[in-house]
């Protein structure tokens, strides 16, 4: 057990849960509080779809998958804790903006045209969450996140159908944030630009120069 607590130590990231969730859920708790409204002119020309549930929700198998994968290549812990500084930042950016500019929109349909199966889910999605706490779209910038951790690690990013149905995916899931109108296209606009600029930061930035200015002698 001790081998095996040593071997996967950097399970420890997941301590960001008890940061992250007890946040988040505190947030939630204020819905019924006064916020402001995100909305453009664009946000009422694209239509509810409902079919747009389904790669919404695998959103959350998308990025967990990609995280689960990464945890087991021993041998590419640093893209493990890339993926991981990319997610963390900026979901706790979004919980920041969320906690001092309390946001939401009024998009969503008052009842649904039609009946299925995925309306029927997206009834449920309502319920479960608001249509609060949205600047910028986690949805968007975690899947960016999954996508170039996929086309940034050899095996899966070498592999044309994985790169291409990652990417495929990732396209739809932010879509999808719009057509189910869980999101105004500004959430998304900003949710996009803050996965660039994290992109750039984590994965193009070489820090050497700080960590040399740190171990330079004093009056050297």
């Amino acid at each position: 057990m001790k081998a095996f607590l040593y071997k996967y130590r950097h399970a420890f990231v997941l301590l960001y849960a008890f940061i992250y969730l007890p946040w988040f859920i505190w947030l939630e708790s204020r819905a019924n509080l006064p916020y402001h409204v995100i909305h453009v002119g664009l946000d009422d020309l694209i239509p509810f779809s409902e079919v747009f549930i389904v790669p919404y929700l695998l959103w959350f198998v998308y990025v967990a998958a990609v995280f689960v994968y990464l945890f087991f290549q021993l041998d590419k812990k640093r893209e493990f804790y890339q993926y991981c500084i990319f997610l963390f930042t900026g979901m706790t950016l979004f919980l920041a903006v969320s906690t001092i500019y309390p946001n939401g929109h009024l998009l969503r349909p008052a009842s649904f045209e039609r009946h299925n199966i995925f309306t029927f889910a997206v009834s449920i999605l309502y319920r479960a969450d608001t249509a609060t706490n949205i600047f910028p779209s986690i949805h968007v910038y975690n899947s960016i996140a999954a996508h170039v951790a996929v086309t940034k690690n050899q095996k899966l990013g070498g592999n044309v159908w994985i790169r291409s149905g990652s990417f495929l995916l990732m396209v739809s899931i932010i879509l999808a944030t719009m057509f189910l109108k869980q999101h105004s296209m500004l959430d998304v606009i900003a949710g996009t630009l803050l996965g660039i600029l994290m992109e750039q930061l984590v994965y193009h930035t070489d820090f050497s120069f700080a960590r040399a200015r740190k171990r330079k002698p004093v009056g050297a």
